[in-house]
Formats: structure tokens, sequence, C-alpha cells
């Protein structure tokens, strides 16, 4: 399996001073569930999800417009080295609950986003080759 065959390239980031309501302006125009908050050298230091908005502001009664990245981001992402293993991704989605994972080069930059959809989608792909070649090599069933 190549991971990075699955990577979304199109991740989309914003800078800790964005404000929500920016943020889901943009969420809303790129079809997007999370923002990746990037320092000035590309290198993620957060996300922030349609949730995180909802949850961090809209049900506090906050206003979208005073409240920035910074505020509301999960801090420290967990990232997915490009090189890794679909199964360590896998394995640190389990163990931190998390649905998404930016995908950093060796310097820390980002480069793309893997979600869990994304890993479902590779891993039916996977065993939908693997049914197929056992079809190929079995008798036919009869019908």
């Amino acid at each position: 399996m190549d991971p990075m065959k699955y990577l979304r390239e199109d991740v989309v980031s914003v800078s800790p001073d964005t404000s929500a309501a920016d943020m889901a302006k943009l969420m809303e125009q790129k079809n997007v569930g999370s923002l990746v908050v990037v320092d000035a050298d590309s290198r993620p230091t957060g996300i922030v999800t349609d949730r995180d908005i909802i949850v961090r502001i809209i049900a506090k009664q906050q206003r979208p417009e005073d409240v920035k990245a910074r505020d509301i981001m999960t801090r420290n992402p967990i990232t997915f080295k490009e090189g890794m293993q679909v199964t360590d991704a896998m394995e640190q989605m389990m163990n931190k609950g998390i649905r998404r994972m930016p995908v950093v080069d060796r310097n820390g930059r980002l480069t793309g986003i893997v979600t869990q959809d994304d890993i479902i989608r590779l891993l039916g792909e996977e065993i939908s080759y693997i049914a197929r070649n056992i079809e190929k090599q079995s008798p036919p069933i009869p019908r």
C-alpha cells in the first residue's frame, strides 16, 4: 500500500490570526471540515475542525469575528511524516482519538493531510484488489 497515493495535497491552512468567522467561510468554500493552522514556515501548530467552531465558540455564544484560530485550535497536532506506513497512521489515530493527520516533509513543513476516510478508501481498494485476484484463481461460483 502506498499511503502517499492517498495524501490530500490540497490541504487548507490558515494562520493563527485567522478569525473563526473567516475559517467557517473558508471551510464552506473549500468543502472541508478542518483547517491546519501553520506558522510562518508552514509548520503545523494546530488544527481547527468545524466541531471546534460549534462547541468552542457558538455554544458559548462568543462572536466568531472576535475569536482567532490560536484561541480554539488543538495545539501540536500529531503529524503523518512522509514515508510513514498507513498502519502507523492508523495506530496513532486510534491511540490519540483523532480523525485527521497533517502530513509533513522531513523539515516539518505541511505537504498535505490524511484522514480516516482516506485510509478506509485505501483499505477498501486493497481488499477489492485481493478479492478480484482470488476470484481469478478460483473455480467459478455456480449460479
